[in-house]
């Protein structure tokens, strides 16, 4: 008889924890490896929000807090979801997890099962998919085109209901593409979902600060209020507000998927950090203006990485709307062969390659459910982006 679970053979390790995994040992074994494969802001935590961690510690603020969330955080994330979407929750519908990661697993194990359909736009974030296999449930993808920039159609949505769906799960920003969804493009996807009561709309809005260009960000909920009793609206301070090893994780929903949720983590994590929980307090609460500054840097890296790519033999870029990823298609370079003599048969092998070739970590896009692409994270200093895209550039160059 097996030691392990059989629901472990539903999953498989991260492959971006993966990759950010392996660079970091090739640094260390002397590698002059640049990693741009790890999804983390390189701006440090506002010091405001690092005092109030400070003072919750000196307060004593350092014991077991209720399940779910503390009630000053839950009041923070009320006013946050109605000053910012326009969406009015009680503290009771409120969930705080130990990162939005946990926040997603939990709603989709208190509502998934053998049977049910959950429809996942690819590319997609490398989690949602393993989480519903881990449920038991069936992850429906479906491949969004790079000549829509990546984004879910009407049309495409309404061909991949069917009595089964339970969930859609939509990120927009998106992590991997950055493509951002306008108030117009999201009305036509909800005016799908209000013709099908039975799926439910987890939407992750992670990254929902992070975008440029003058884009107004919407979420689906604040579109098509008739969609508001059947969604769950998942945010978290760790991208806007550089605080990804601080794990808080946030929703609002429907009452009875909020106490289905905590009664899962009851019996798991139980609360979130307690200090980490007071310092979101701080980050919600606070000034907000070092957000558009930080989104400036962004910006600025976007347009040179897309540009130095687009220059790339064999790669073409789209100029995504939000989050700090590009998702760039490799297809020009397919078929080809390394100057170390083996084959580019996959956009696998081209990030190994290119990591073997030029010290340049990324992420394969068949990882994210559509291939053949790799994805980019920009939260990096221009200086190595620089470095970065001019080693990709040669690489592509040398391709056989």
């Amino acid at each position: 008889m097996s030691l392990l679970s059989p629901a472990l053979k539903r999953i498989k390790p991260s492959p971006t924890i993966s990759i950010s995994n392996k660079a970091r040992e090739l640094k260390a074994a002397g590698r002059d490896v640049i990693a741009l494969s790890a999804g983390e802001p390189d701006f440090e935590t506002p010091d405001n929000i690092k005092e109030a961690a400070i003072a919750a510690i000196r307060r004593g603020e350092t014991r077991y807090t209720a399940v779910d969330g503390i009630p000053e955080l839950k009041a923070a994330i009320v006013k946050k979801f109605k000053r910012d979407n326009g969406l009015d929750y009680k503290p009771s519908q409120i969930s705080v997890g130990t990162g939005g990661k946990q926040v997603l697993f939990n709603a989709l194990v208190a509502t998934v099962g053998p049977g049910d359909e959950v429809i996942v736009p690819a590319p997609y974030w490398v989690s949602y998919p393993d989480i519903v296999e881990f449920c038991g449930g069936t992850p429906v993808p479906i491949e969004t085109r790079i000549e829509d920039n990546f984004k879910l159609q009407p049309e495409q949505l309404e061909r991949a209901i069917t009595p089964k769906t339970k969930w859609l799960i939509f990120n927009s920003p998106s992590n991997p593409s950055g493509a951002a969804y306008s108030h117009d493009e999201l009305k036509r996807l909800t005016d799908v979902l209000v013709r099908h009561p039975q799926v439910w709309i987890l939407t992750d809005d992670m990254y929902e600060h992070l975008v440029y260009d003058d884009f107004k960000f919407a979420t689906p909920a604040q579109v098509e209020p008739s969609l508001y009793d059947r969604t769950l609206t998942m945010n978290g301070v760790s991208k806007a507000y550089c605080m990804t090893g601080w794990r808080i994780g946030y929703a609002g929903g429907p009452e009875p998927l909020i106490k289905a949720m905590g009664t899962l983590q009851s019996q798991s994590t139980s609360n979130p950090s307690s200090i980490a929980q007071w310092a979101a307090v701080e980050a919600l609460n606070g000034p907000q203006d070092f957000i558009p500054r930080n989104n400036a840097v962004f910006k600025e890296r976007r347009d040179l990485v897309v540009a130095m790519l687009n220059q790339a033999k064999g790669l073409t870029c789209p100029k995504p709307e939000g989050a700090f990823y590009v998702f760039p298609s490799c297809a020009g370079a397919i078929g080809k062969t390394s100057p170390t003599g083996k084959a580019i048969a996959t956009d696998e092998d081209f990030a190994t390659e290119l990591l073997e070739v030029e010290n340049v970590a990324v992420v394969h896009g068949s990882a994210f459910g559509l291939a053949p692409a790799f994805r980019i994270s920009y939260a990096t200093s221009t200086e190595e982006l620089e470095e970065a895209c001019r080693r990709i550039q040669r690489f592509c160059g040398a391709l056989d």
